[in-house]
């Protein structure tokens, strides 16, 4: 029984988080601070918060590249209303509806328009970024309300800032609803066999479709807590979250073939992650090495699990 739990991919995470922890607390001697390990939860909470709804979509068997490209149009959305004089809440709405709006394009483009969804947010995810560049060019929109930083750099309670709070508060959710719902089941039903699953009587393509727009929601409020941490707008803002949000999400244990996965696992990648990243950066790696990183782990969690089944 005990043997078992460990070989669970949620244990060995685990204990990956308590060996990184380890070391990084002997490395350097600041890595143990209230304020410090408070510091770090910003390095992964924003990505963490699209990789909930990622996972269930890959788990239904589809995939999104474009959420980053999502981060940067919502950014550039709230941006351009603050030139105007928008208040906070109106720029926070605003960049969960353009978030939510491009999620909805994604899901119409796999669902009724049958394109599959790597092309499709290929696609999407160059759309986005161009139309952000093509606004913005080389600007930097700063003009945003005071208030505004609350919501990337105020906390709740002590060092819990409000953005751990969200990613806390979505995770419970975002379990409740895979692991302990109807909705959940289906879910990994339409990506363990959808042609079945569409035969038993489950509307799949609206499954699919609301996946992608829950997707797109979390980008948008990702581009809400990043924009208003950073206090400014750019084009390229997120650059290259795509690959860092995927990886969270396979390193979490969620199958690229769908119908596998948990939100335990997706929470515990990106506490690793987060933990990884950061101290790196405490001992001042180059940024290259934390990309060389990043790859060289997704395909060894790719590739072990394969080679296992193999054998």
């Amino acid at each position: 029984m005990i043997a078992a739990a460990f070989r669970r991919w949620e244990s060995m995470l685990a204990v990956a988080l308590v060996v990184a922890f380890a070391s990084f607390s002997a490395i350097s001697p600041y890595f143990l601070s209230v304020d410090t390990l408070s510091d770090a939860t910003f390095n992964f909470t924003e990505r963490a918060l699209v990789a909930l709804p990622l996972a269930l979509l890959i788990i239904a068997g589809e995939i999104d590249i474009s959420v980053a490209g999502i981060i940067a149009l919502a950014s550039v959305v709230m941006g351009l209303a603050a030139e105007q004089g928008a208040n906070t809440m109106s720029l926070a709405l605003l960049g969960l509806a353009t978030g939510l709006a491009a999620g909805c394009v994604n899901g119409a483009l796999v669902t009724l328009g049958r394109v599959p969804s790597i092309v499709a947010t290929i696609g999407t995810m160059t759309l986005f970024r161009g139309i952000a560049y093509a606004v913005l060019g080389d600007r930097v929109l700063k003009n945003y309300p005071a208030s505004f930083a609350s919501f990337g750099q105020g906390y709740l309670a002590g060092a819990v800032s409000i953005e751990l709070a969200l990613f806390i508060g979505c995770a419970v959710v975002f379990g409740l609803l895979l692991h302990g719902t109807r909705w959940g089941r289906a879910i990994y039903a339409v990506g363990a066999n959808p042609v079945a699953t569409r035969f038993s009587g489950i509307a799949v393509e609206r499954y699919r479709f609301a996946l992608f727009a829950l997707t797109g929601l979390a980008s948008g409020l990702a581009a809400v807590l990043l924009t208003s941490r950073l206090g400014s707008t750019r084009p390229s803002i997120a650059q290259g979250w795509e690959l860092e949000i995927i990886s969270i999400v396979i390193l979490g244990g969620v199958s690229v073939w769908g119908g596998k996965g948990s939100i335990l696992g997706v929470v515990l990648a990106a506490l690793v992650f987060g933990l990884v990243t950061f101290g790196l950066g405490l001992m001042n790696v180059p940024g290259i090495v934390m990309s060389i990183f990043t790859g060289a782990l997704l395909i060894l969690v790719v590739a072990v699990p394969a080679l296992v089944r193999r054998r």
